[in-house]
């Protein structure tokens, strides 16, 4: 039975009242196909065909074996088999081998049909291996990250275009000294200790989130649950664009500071005080550089041992370090947060 012989024996009833159906079948993308009990294919519409690498018309009048490899055609026949015994219809998936060699997988039903007072096999089935595949590796990605995240031992964090912590690796959890379960749903600027350089940090984010910029690499003051802040270095990547807007931004902590109990902001003065210390300059040094007098600069001294709780001059550089006032990686010594001026790319 030909395609067109198929078209009008499935117009029974009204006359024409299933043409269009007919054609819609043969032109759908399932596959679908009727044997006759000794695994004839009577019809094959185009998506079937296409699964072997050909036509319908040159798949009808054909037997299992003449498409498939042995093992596979027989595993076709039993189905048959007991589609025709019990007379239902049966869903299933099932393996396949592809024109190209490689393994497929199919999703649909067989079930029983009438055609010139014989029983015979109808099936439809909707190719899924590029869905399965592609699911599989979503997966493998997913799990992928997700062991790059919790064993990377980075603080890491997938926040929303809003802001809110989506996911939390443990050492994130660990920073703020909180359980990555309370850590989810967390406001990030509740997280931030407040300072001048927020603004700036908030008008970025906004060039993340319109994907003006891709990447920012800054600094801030994170708070822990006791109140503890460190400064911790940060790289801000936006993922999942759409039109406009990025849908999360990934922030990583590359670098942080000792955890230690808030302190007045220094002074742009200290912090210069702080650098030249760190670069080995003595007290004139500083005063000339500074254009300060030598009493001043005394004073700026003992007023930085007194908040950071250093006695000598190698111990404030020490500390400049571990509380992160000063880069760790940078000559010579400068500001931390003039180390990474919110470069983006």
């Amino acid at each position: 039975m030909d395609d067109s012989t198929f078209k009008a024996l499935s117009r029974t009833g009204t006359p024409g009242r299933y043409a269009a159906f007919a054609d819609l079948v043969d032109l759908a993308p399932a596959a679908a196909f009727i044997r006759d009990s000794e695994g004839r294919y009577l019809w094959a519409n185009h998506a079937y065909a296409h699964l072997y690498g050909t036509v319908p018309e040159h798949v009808i009048g054909k037997y299992i074996e003449d498409l498939d490899e042995p093992a596979e055609a027989e595993q076709f026949r039993a189905l048959d088999q007991e589609i025709l015994s019990r007379g239902t219809p049966v869903r299933h998936t099932l393996g396949y081998r592809r024109p190209d060699g490689s393994a497929g997988r199919a999703v649909g039903h067989r079930f029983p049909v009438r055609e010139n007072a014989r029983t015979c096999v109808a099936g439809i089935y909707v190719d899924v291996t590029d869905h399965l595949r592609a699911t599989v590796q979503w997966q493998e990605a997913e799990e992928n990250l997700q062991a790059l995240r919790d064993h990377s031992g980075l603080p890491c964090a997938l926040l929303s275009a809003n802001g809110r912590v989506v996911e939390a690796s443990a050492a994130a959890a660990e920073l703020f000294q909180v359980s990555p379960h309370d850590l989810v749903g967390r406001r990030a600027h509740t997280l931030l200790a407040p300072e001048p350089d927020l603004d700036r940090l908030h008008r970025r984010w906004n060039g993340l989130i319109s994907r003006r910029t891709r990447r920012v690499e800054t600094s801030a003051v994170l708070v822990d649950a006791h109140g503890l802040q460190r400064r911790a270095q940060l790289h801000l990547t936006s993922i999942g664009h759409s039109a406009s807007r990025a849908r999360h931004v990934w922030a990583v902590v590359t670098h942080q500071s000792l955890a230690h109990e808030a302190h007045p902001a220094l002074t742009a003065a200290q912090i210069r005080i702080l650098s030249l210390l760190a670069e080995g300059s003595s007290n004139g040094d500083i005063a000339t550089s500074l254009h300060l007098s030598r009493q001043t600069v005394d004073y700026h001294l003992s007023r930085l041992r007194h908040l950071l709780g250093a006695a000598t001059r190698p111990a404030l550089v020490a500390r400049a370090y571990v509380l992160g006032i000063l880069a760790p990686r940078a000559w010579p010594p400068r500001s931390a947060t003039a180390a990474h001026p919110l470069s983006t790319v």
